[in-house]
């Protein structure tokens, strides 16, 4: 079983079996972390909304902490003291410790997506990867960005996830459910929790409304508060 914990825009904390896993933290009020467990905590990409220094302050509570970051956010930013207790990842990266197993895809616009294994359960977070179709957009960018996110999650095709965060952006318009539709057209996901919803808490309800999610609208997570919490 896992418990997952939504905190804010596209942060989440995922308890599993033997440990804690907390995404894409900047700010909000943090669900209790069993220190009885370890912690990982990734950042996918330095953009403000999805980082921040503030995480190194968890390092004052808890001895057994590993952060995975992405190797866009650069190590000045990283007290020298808690060097030993990061790891820094580049795209279409690898990474184990023998716990958790870490596998990196490069982010359509800053940093990386992470897919996680770990007591047996496939997670998937996507950071900022994602079909970035915005309308008013120049016709060839638009273009472009379709080619590079259908070829990245095109290296995930047969995969599995357990449950996947994706993001579901309402200031792409009406394009907004195009990441989420490509995505479940090449992965196989349990359960689908949208993120990066800017506050718009209704989002997951107009993706289930069109017809194209017709096949996986009943995967689909509707978050509605902070500190909502789900049980998989």
């Amino acid at each position: 079983m896992m418990k997952i914990t939504y905190i804010h825009h596209s942060a989440f904390l995922v308890e599993t079996e033997t440990a804690n896993l907390l995404f894409d933290y900047f700010e909000g009020a943090l669900p209790e972390i069993l220190a009885a467990k370890p912690l990982y905590v990734f950042s996918s990409h330095w953009h403000g909304d999805h980082f921040s220094e503030v995480i190194f302050d968890l390092a004052n509570e808890r001895e057994d902490i590993t952060f995975i970051l992405s190797s866009d956010i650069k190590a000045k930013r990283v007290p020298q003291e808690l060097m030993e207790k990061v790891v820094f990842v580049d795209p279409d990266q690898k990474w184990s410790d023998g716990q958790i197993t870490v596998e990196t895809y490069k982010s359509t616009d800053e940093g990386v997506a992470f897919w996680c294994q770990v007591d047996g359960k496939d997670i998937y977070h996507a950071g900022d990867l994602n079909h970035w179709y915005w309308e008013g957009e120049d016709e060839q960018w638009n273009t472009d960005m379709t080619a590079a996110y259908r070829a990245e999650i095109e290296k995930m095709r047969g995969r599995r996830a357990d449950v996947a965060f994706l993001p579901l952006d309402p200031r792409l318009e009406q394009w907004f459910y195009l990441g989420i539709d490509d995505f479940m057209k090449v992965v196989d996901v349990e359960t689908i929790i949208p993120m990066h919803f800017w506050g718009q808490f209704d989002v997951a309800q107009k993706l289930k409304a069109l017809e194209c999610s017709k096949a996986y609208r009943d995967r689909v997570v509707e978050v509605n508060e902070k500190g909502q919490t789900f049980c998989l």
